[in-house]
């Protein structure tokens, strides 16, 4: 990963585990996220679902040195193994299981293009309704899409992903129409 790049970012449930089976197990998740992940990366947008998640981050600038990492790279590559890590621990000891919980190498997708923004952004946030889990955006509490319409405080990069949309009002438009795929390749799962 380099410094002040968005990454599309995606990780799979190992076989046929779940990565969730309880509302506990979400938040815990996101608590570390926060813990591991917002060291080295602002996150714009997030979708949890049963198996899998989805994210689009965009990684801190950094002026080195690094503490006891030698570049950016192996600094954040160390925090989303430590994230992934600890996430597992605690799965597996609450749920008296061994092994891993993830698929190894979480995939990453360089964005590009303001384009491949704007329609990442919006597919993670549909990502329950392409799986069908619900049928409107309003029954997932797993993602940030709520968090874009709230005023609560967030750890979500809210006011610029609102103002890359042009407001909430845009951001409500844009997550209703059809997400067109130009490029099936820019999206992980596809």
């Amino acid at each position: 990963m380099e410094q002040g790049v968005f990454y599309y970012i995606y990780n799979h449930a190992n076989g046929s585990e779940n990565l969730f089976r309880s509302d506990e197990n979400y938040h815990f998740f996101l608590r570390q996220w926060a813990k591991y992940i917002e060291p080295v990366a602002d996150t714009y947008a997030y979708c949890l679902m049963p198996n899998h998640f989805h994210a689009l981050i965009q990684t801190k600038i950094f002026a080195p040195p690094f503490g006891k990492y030698e570049t950016f790279q192996k600094y954040a590559s160390k925090q989303f193994s430590n994230f992934f890590s600890s996430y597992t621990q605690a799965f597996n000891k609450m749920y008296d299981q061994r092994g891993s919980l993830f698929m190894p190498n979480f995939k990453r997708k360089e964005i590009n293009s303001d384009a491949y923004l704007t329609q990442i952004i919006t597919y993670i946030h549909k990502n329950p309704i392409h799986h069908g889990f619900c049928n409107s955006l309003d029954d997932w509490p797993y993602s940030s899409f709520h968090a874009l319409l709230s005023t609560k405080p967030t750890k979500i990069k809210r006011e610029k992903v609102l103002e890359w949309f042009g407001g909430q009002k845009a951001v409500k438009v844009c997550h209703l129409q059809n997400v067109h795929l130009t490029d099936k390749s820019l999206f992980i799962d596809y």
